[in-house]
């Protein structure tokens, strides 16, 4: 009897296949047969006989089992499976239809998802257009802002300017009169010489330029046309035109023994006087109160508070005198220039705004 490790008793076959390999080894690994022994050999037969009687109850018990079932209403059961057939078909026709009508559905859904792939695409296009749009747009923004920016600080620095050149007085800016010690200065050009000064002919010459060129201004702002003269302002070599005769006085000398006997320059300077009394009759047309601080006639000018009076010729003249009479002169001219600055002013504050 062969007992395995677990104490049991093993299947025959078992046994039967564990016996004839080890007798396939003993015989391969030797020239001599070594068959079974007369106890194995029994005890091997009384085994199969016990697996035989077991095997053919078994036989007999699936048999009877066999039977039974036959013996039961075929009928019946086939009813119920061809019923169930019939069901499982039409479930079957059913599913059928829902998987076609499904992949209908699926057709039509991946036509929508292309669709919509094609739409996204279109929309990712026109997003992109718009964002270029939108970054032009942006940068043309920030630079009309910057130009608006400098625009109205153009704007607000012009207004400033304006502003300020409506409080400025263009005469008062443009001519200065003033003094230097015994000299009348204007635009700081000195007007005269002394012996003890003996002021450069150029300078003189240019102060007479912008005495005339003063006066010249003044005539045009009140719209006045000289008698007899026409004032040329022409720098440093300004003249007077005598309109009845055609020919120019010079408003400008060189000094020398030729300046002594040049009476042209003496005449331009009365001319000069001349035209100056011209504008004060003019103004005192419109302003009787208006008034100069010197009295001007036929080539001299008169202090009223002393009675002294000055000639502006400079022949036969001293040239302390002829200094002081060109002093006076440029003081009239700076209270003309200040009655015109005021009428002036006053009409700017008339003009209504626009």
């Amino acid at each position: 009897m062969l007992v395995g490790d677990d104490g049991e008793q093993e299947s025959l076959s078992h046994r039967m296949r564990v016996t004839a390999s080890l007798f396939d080894i003993l015989s391969n690994n030797s020239d001599i047969d070594h068959p079974l022994c007369d106890e194995c050999t029994d005890t091997l037969l009384s085994l199969m006989d016990q697996q035989l009687k077991l095997t053919e109850d078994d036989l007999n018990d699936y048999s009877m089992f066999l039977k039974r079932l036959e013996a039961e209403d075929k009928d019946e059961n086939l009813d119920l499976l061809e019923k169930e057939l019939q069901d499982l078909q039409s479930e079957e026709a059913r599913l059928m239809r829902e998987l076609a009508s499904l992949k209908e559905q699926e057709v039509a859904t991946e036509n929508a998802i292309a669709e919509q792939e094609r739409e996204k695409e279109r929309l990712d296009s026109e997003e992109e257009r718009y964002w270029r749009e939108y970054t032009q747009h942006r940068w043309e923004l920030t630079l009309t802002e910057d130009e608006s920016k400098s625009l109205e600080c153009q704007l607000h620095y012009a207004q400033a300017q304006l502003d300020k050149l409506k409080k400025t007085n263009v005469f008062n800016a443009t001519f200065h009169i003033w003094h230097s010690g015994h000299f009348g200065t204007i635009n700081n050009f000195r007007l005269g010489r002394l012996p003890s000064v003996p002021v450069d002919w150029s300078e003189i010459n240019a102060a007479w330029g912008q005495t005339t060129l003063l006066l010249t201004a003044l005539a045009r702002k009140m719209n006045l046309t000289f008698e007899r003269f026409r004032l040329v302002p022409y720098g440093n070599h300004s003249y007077i035109e005598v309109l009845a005769e055609h020919r120019a006085l010079p408003l400008y000398g060189s000094g020398g023994f030729r300046y002594l006997w040049d009476t042209k320059f003496d005449s331009a300077m009365v001319a000069f006087l001349d035209c100056l009394q011209q504008f004060k009759e003019e103004v005192e047309k419109g302003d009787s109160g208006f008034s100069l601080p010197y009295r001007m006639e036929r080539g001299k000018i008169e202090d009223v508070s002393t009675g002294n009076s000055y000639s502006i010729k400079i022949q036969l003249n001293s040239e302390e005198q002829w200094t002081k009479a060109l002093k006076f002169v440029l003081t009239n001219l700076k209270w003309g220039l200040a009655w015109v600055s005021s009428q002036f002013t006053k009409d700017e504050a008339e003009v209504p705004p626009r």
